[in-house]
């Protein structure tokens, strides 16, 4: 027969074992182990193609960020800073080589018109001239338009006109500059570059400003360094084009092992896998594992087939990138391969982590089992 003892110590171990089993199943984690990433895979079922990164993937999987301008924004000439527009406003000053002018008043020879504004049509009101047409022409064409008209009312006149910064040929400028607000194109204004200086320049971090151009229903897009970096991207700029600086929006998500975990946009216009971790505080150098740095991303199917070695692949494919930082040549890899835009970067445990949560979980809990125990001898 089993001795009343042996019994009792029966119970208190089974106790003992169903609380820490218990305890171990309820242990607190940051997420999937890399042994359970690994095991959705699709080539064991899951829904996810898993791969390795190598210099061959750093490269297959490189989409760098250009942007720039369509032809159509490229393309178009600077327009003449002198061509009168509707909406614009001029200062037409008359001489008269007489004691009584028609224009002028008594003791005066000259006559000012300040402020004449060019109107939706075009046209312009001159005393004694009559309406002139003024849009399409330039300042000095118009000079010899209302010096003809007022000849046959005064003799000899001498005609000036002045095109001042009007509403006619104007841009909007907004985000990210010095001094937001609606500004003339003018002579030394006439292109891009010129126009975000008379804005009072960039004020965010020029490595990651975005310059965008609106020009009737097109958008263009540049980064700022390329727009100084190559004369031909400095655009004329055309009347009603709308000018928008911006901070790059681009960013990534850091969980799991890392020295922070949040969504983080980019700091640069490309930004590798070990920028990105660098960025979160690198990692978590009690408890990340090396070996188990994933990048879950949704691959275009172009990139995907290059990637798996496939042609057979529609549409865009979950991928999930595993960099192993403990290789050789894993830094290398880490430096090479480019974080995207939505990238999640996974960073697991190191598995000695699981065992000395256990360890601990069992070390607190053997004090109320063997209570509990006690208990149940004493019943």
């Amino acid at each position: 027969m089993i001795s009343m003892a042996t019994t009792r110590w029966v119970q208190r171990a089974t106790l003992l074992f169903l609380m820490l089993l218990v305890a171990a199943c309820g242990l607190p984690r940051s997420g999937p182990s890399k042994q359970q990433i690994m095991s959705s895979s699709v080539e064991k079922r899951g829904d996810a193609f898993i791969v390795e990164v190598d210099d061959r993937i750093a490269r297959a999987t490189v989409i760098p960020p250009s942007l720039g301008f369509s032809a159509g924004l490229s393309g178009a000439a600077q327009i003449g800073s002198d061509t009168i527009r509707p909406g614009d406003v001029l200062a037409i000053t008359v001489w008269e080589n007489v004691d009584q002018g028609i224009l002028a008043s008594a003791g005066a020879n000259a006559t000012t018109l300040d402020e004449v504004q060019v109107d939706g049509a075009g046209f312009i009101f001159v005393p004694y001239a009559g309406r002139i047409r003024a849009a399409g022409n330039s300042p000095e064409a118009l000079r010899r338009t209302i010096t003809r008209l007022l000849e046959s009312q005064t003799p000899d006149p001498q005609v000036l006109v002045r095109r001042a910064a009007g509403d006619g040929a104007t841009v909007s400028v907004i985000g990210s500059v010095g001094g937001q607000g609606v500004y003339a194109i003018e002579r030394p204004t006439r292109t891009l570059t010129a126009m975000l200086a008379r804005a009072g320049g960039v004020t965010i971090e020029p490595e990651i400003a975005q310059i965008t151009v609106i020009r009737n229903g097109q958008r263009g897009m540049i980064w700022l360094p390329d727009l100084y970096a190559d004369p031909r991207n400095d655009i004329a700029l055309r009347p009603d084009d709308r000018i928008l600086v911006e901070e790059d929006a681009r960013a990534f998500t850091a969980i799991g092992a890392t020295g922070g975990q949040a969504r983080v946009t980019f700091e640069s216009q490309e930004l590798s896998a070990i920028e990105a971790v660098a960025q979160v505080g690198g990692l978590n150098a009690t408890i990340a594992d090396p070996t188990g740095i994933f990048v879950f991303r949704d691959e275009p199917a172009e990139i995907a087939n290059n990637v798996l070695g496939r042609s057979d692949l529609v549409g865009d494919q979950r991928l999930v990138y595993l960099i192993n930082l403990t290789e050789p040549s894993g830094v290398f890899v880490a430096r090479d391969f480019l974080i995207r835009d939505e990238d999640t970067i996974y960073v697991t445990e190191a598995p000695f982590v699981q065992w000395q949560k256990i360890l601990s979980a069992i070390t607190g809990t053997i004090g109320p089992a063997a209570s509990i125990a006690n208990l149940a001898d004493d019943d």
